[in-house]
């Protein structure tokens, strides 16, 4: 089976870098949207209001976290040690510019048959690589230069600051959302999984969900890929993504795939 790039070119951005006195707000870059319409904390400029780009990104995003399930250890990134790890890594690599190089660099056999994100190219934006929300509140222009974003988020700080709720329902998670738990009785309570829906390395109409168990056993854990049906009848009921569970707390999606319209 070989996967292609079908076309499109990245748009060009640039990497904002700016000192400010004490009580100036940080000049507004030309072009980008300085606002938070949904006043969720994400800056317009990061959401991806084109549904071409919205639709590249969830392909990519979902192809390089599945990826990794058939990446020797050895092969994946050191960041991808826990779920949270696991979803920051294939968000942030969707939304770059892929090429050989790209693909040589993450040991990556193959593409996905996706064109790119339009809008901009990580990490080329007013906040450099800064791309995940930290702190609450909406987005001021004065978080340009705070410290409301970093290149770090564990797994509750991506259900709070970078998501929006869907729904409990899983059948209506669409591929590249978010699963998340929360299980009180263990050290890291959050957790969640990437939905995946079908297989971008399987053939069939099978729905899959991809996530990083996190440290297990004394050791480092690994990337687990079953399937929904399978996942559903999970021998343990706390992990279920049914309505009737409270341990599951439903499908959340990016807030950069809110739509704008």
């Amino acid at each position: 089976m070989v996967w292609l790039v079908a076309g499109g070119l990245l748009a060009g951005g640039f990497l904002l870098r700016a000192r400010r006195q004490p009580g100036a707000q940080p000049p507004a870059p030309p072009g980008w949207q300085l606002s938070d319409y949904a006043g969720d904390g994400t800056p317009d400029f990061l959401r991806l209001d084109d549904s071409a780009d919205r639709r590249a990104f969830t392909i990519w995003f979902t192809f390089l976290a599945e990826a990794q399930h058939y990446l020797p250890p050895a092969h994946r990134p050191s960041e991808i040690d826990d779920c949270a790890g696991l979803a920051r890594f294939a968000c942030r690599e969707a939304l770059r510019r892929h090429d050989g190089a790209w693909a040589s660099g993450l040991k990556l056999p193959l593409l996905a048959a996706a064109a790119q994100v339009r809008k901009y190219q990580y990490p080329f934006t007013p906040l450099g690589a800064r791309l995940f929300r930290v702190a609450a509140g909406p987005f001021t222009p004065a978080d340009l230069t705070g410290n409301a974003f970093a290149e770090f988020a564990d797994a509750e700080t991506l259900l709070r600051r970078n998501c929006h709720w869907v729904s409990r329902d899983v059948r209506r998670a669409a591929p590249g959302d978010l699963l998340f738990y929360r299980q009180l009785e263990q050290d890291l309570p959050f957790h969640l999984m990437i939905y995946l829906g079908p297989s971008q390395f399987e053939g069939g109409s099978a729905a899959w969900v991809v996530y990083h168990t996190g440290p297990l056993g004394g050791g480092p854990g690994e990337i687990r890929r079953p399937a929904l049906e399978e996942l559903l009848r999970h021998p343990a009921p706390r992990w279920r993504p049914r309505e009737g569970n409270g341990n599951f707390l439903g499908v959340y999606r990016w807030n950069i795939l809110r739509d704008t319209g």
